[in-house]
């Protein structure tokens, strides 16, 4: 039986606003682009997905912590993203998602949504090198391969096994799921086989009991 989709405890915007200044809020976004190509000629790519590789090797969503003392949510996430892709403005109308992270730290992550046009996603590949962060904190930008190869772990599944930021791999399920992107089923299947990885990976590095 696949495993469940991971989820963390969703709560509303107006909720998350109402929360009190222990919590820290951190703001993210996933661009991404409908994506007609097959890869080797017969695999379809569905959708585009970008990603980033952070500065301590971690996967995540463009983005970062808000100051809620100084910055609205939107104005926080686009002086974060100015640095890191340099060329992108959200609003709240691109609002998607807040849930409370678990954990010792007090942090609601919000997840904003925007879907653009290929040509519009390359065009935010391109200037991201050139931004403030590219080469510091940020290592690069990369796409999500959102389909599975016929072992059933090459694509999805291999992707999902990587080390992702705090709520990221969590974020990526729930909006792949509400945007109708990828069915759930699939997603679990894909959870199910990245977990299954990891695990026979990490018997290959224990001792084997005597």
């Amino acid at each position: 039986m696949s495993a469940a989709v991971p989820e963390l405890k969703q709560i509303s915007r107006v909720e998350a606003m109402r929360l009190g200044p222990g919590w820290s809020h951190s703001c993210h976004a996933m661009l991404y682009a409908a994506n007609p190509g097959q890869l080797f000629g017969r695999i379809p790519m569905r959708f585009s997905v970008l990603m980033q590789m952070r500065f301590d090797g971690l996967l995540g969503f463009p983005g970062g912590f808000v100051d809620r003392r100084f910055w609205s949510l939107e104005d926080g996430l686009n002086r974060v993203l100015g640095l890191g892709l340099g060329c992108l403005r959200l609003t709240e109308a691109d609002y998607l998602s807040s849930h409370l992270t678990e954990g010792p730290h007090r942090v609601v992550a919000h997840l904003y949504a925007r879907q653009l046009t290929l040509e519009q996603l390359h065009a935010v590949e391109i200037s991201a090198v050139h931004s403030r962060d590219h080469g510091l904190e940020v290592l690069g930008l990369v796409r999500v391969p959102l389909y599975t190869q016929k072992d059933r772990v090459g694509g999805f599944p291999n992707f999902l096994s990587n080390a992702f930021i705090s709520t990221a791999k969590y974020q990526l399920l729930f909006a792949l799921k509400v945007l109708n992107m990828m069915p759930e089923e699939k997603l679990a299947e894909a959870v199910a086989a990245a977990t299954e990885k990891q695990k026979k990976a990490l018997e290959k590095l224990l001792p084997t009991s005597s």
